[in-house]
């Protein structure tokens, strides 16, 4: 863009047909600091400045409840310093001209800066000083500061402009960041959709095939990535392991815990140890790798199918369920706090005998704790009726009413947690 000699002509209105030009090459900017960048370079041809600065406001901070620090985000500057964000007073905490423009979003002229007793020092050879707050939806987001050497060198007519310059920046400054935000939104999301394939490859993709039972295991994450966990372990003498998990807590923290727990526990079982002892030596891993707000409810147990047992411990997990052929239920009893609580008490074993035609069935508080319109709980009675109502169908189909059962009481789709379910149904004779 050419600029004439002398834009600041008496009478001109060149200044506003150079605004106008100005703010449609920085609409077409995208990047935050290349667009204040470009804002003051831009206002050079406008308004003589010897120093000029652009801050924008961080959203997270409320300038009204004290010094916070970074308090502004984004900044560009020409003729200052360099200005470092921890001990400038008015970056750090809305100090100076500056931060009162951002503060009150009025706008100031001082003539001389040494009888303001807002400012503060920026530059030994300032004077003088405007500074005009930049607006968007009511809202300040910034300021537009400039400062000369001379006093008195900033008029009414240079507020105006500046104020209308202000206007353009608020435009470009506000799509800058929409257009980041959308960025950050889809590198983050991109990001929760590789962990939740990571995840899922964590648990077992097919049901394991045990002669004379019928097992099926189902998980659905509350949102993109969650803290369930079930899973299969093949062990000597044809017998399975089985264990399902909740780890306190939803989303990346819970979900890294739950991989840990998972490692842990595979590498317990590899060694065919005894189920206190894989326990045991799980939890003291887990105590290792999580904070005292952290824990784990669980229930692994060892399905022996040559005398029809299933032997397990439950670390403060939902109490499995037992239905009997002839239709009786049983709530099979908790073993233990949850892994890495402050009582580390011994695992206690028990053993449930499984008849032809039992159905065993294990499941997260995802399933019992579904509210309904009027916050009442699906609860652990309402499973146990629909386990014995869809008794005559196969394991899969045992979850798949337990599914439509949940969603028809809450009326809808979704979940408030994550949820998991394993069913192992020993066939009739």
């Amino acid at each position: 863009m050419s600029i004439p000699a002398d834009p600041t002509a008496p009478g001109s209105d060149l200044k506003y047909r150079l605004l106008l030009e100005i703010s449609q090459q920085i609409s077409r900017t995208i990047e935050l600091q290349e667009v204040l960048n470009h804002l003051l370079r831009s206002l050079r041809s406008l308004v003589d400045y010897d120093a000029a600065g652009i801050f924008v406001l961080n959203r997270n901070v409320a300038l009204a409840e004290g010094p916070i620090t970074n308090v502004i985000a984004g900044m560009a500057t020409l003729g200052f310093p360099r200005i470092a964000a921890g001990s400038d007073p008015m970056l750090r905490s809305g100090k100076g001209i500056v931060g009162h423009v951002i503060r009150t979003g009025e706008q100031v002229i001082a003539a001389n800066v040494r009888d303001d007793p807002r400012y503060i020092e920026g530059r030994a050879e300032t004077r003088s000083e405007v500074a005009v707050p930049i607006v968007s939806n009511g809202r300040v987001i910034g300021a537009l500061n400039l400062e000369s050497d001379r006093l008195a060198a900033y008029s009414a007519r240079d507020l105006d402009l500046l104020e209308a310059f202000a206007v353009a920046a608020a435009i470009s400054i506000e799509k800058s960041v929409l257009h980041r935000q959308l960025i950050e939104k889809q590198r983050i999301e991109q990001q929760l959709k590789l962990a939740r394939q990571v995840q899922a490859s964590l648990l077992p993709a097919t049901a394991p095939i045990v002669a004379g039972y019928d097992i099926a295991g189902f998980n659905l994450p509350a949102s993109d990535i969650g803290g369930d966990y079930f899973d299969y372990f093949l062990l000597p003498d044809r017998r399975l392991g089985l264990v399902i998990a909740d780890v306190s807590g939803k989303g990346v923290p819970a979900a890294l815990l739950m991989a840990t727990f998972r490692a842990a526990l595979r590498s317990e079982v590899r060694q065919n140890r005894p189920i206190p002892a894989v326990v045991a030596d799980v939890e003291e891993i887990l105590v290792d790798s999580m904070d005292t707000s952290r824990f784990v409810t669980a229930v692994y147990g060892v399905l022996d199918p040559r005398v029809s047992t299933f032997t397990y411990v439950n670390c403060g997990h939902n109490p499995p369920m037992l239905l009997r052929a002839a239709g009786d239920r049983e709530s099979l009893p908790t073993g233990r706090a949850a892994l890495g609580m402050c009582d580390r008490a011994p695992a206690v074993t028990c053993t449930a005998r499984l008849g032809p035609g039992d159905t065993l069935l294990l499941y997260t508080d995802g399933v019992v704790e579904l509210t309904d319109a009027n916050d009442a709980e699906f609860g652990e009675a309402r499973v146990g009726r629909v386990l014995s109502e869809s008794a005559g169908l196969p394991a899969r189909g045992i979850i798949a009413a337990v599914l439509q059962a949940t969603r028809t009481y809450s009326g809808r789709d979704q979940y408030d947690d994550d949820v998991t379910l394993v069913v192992v149904k020993r066939e009739p004779r």
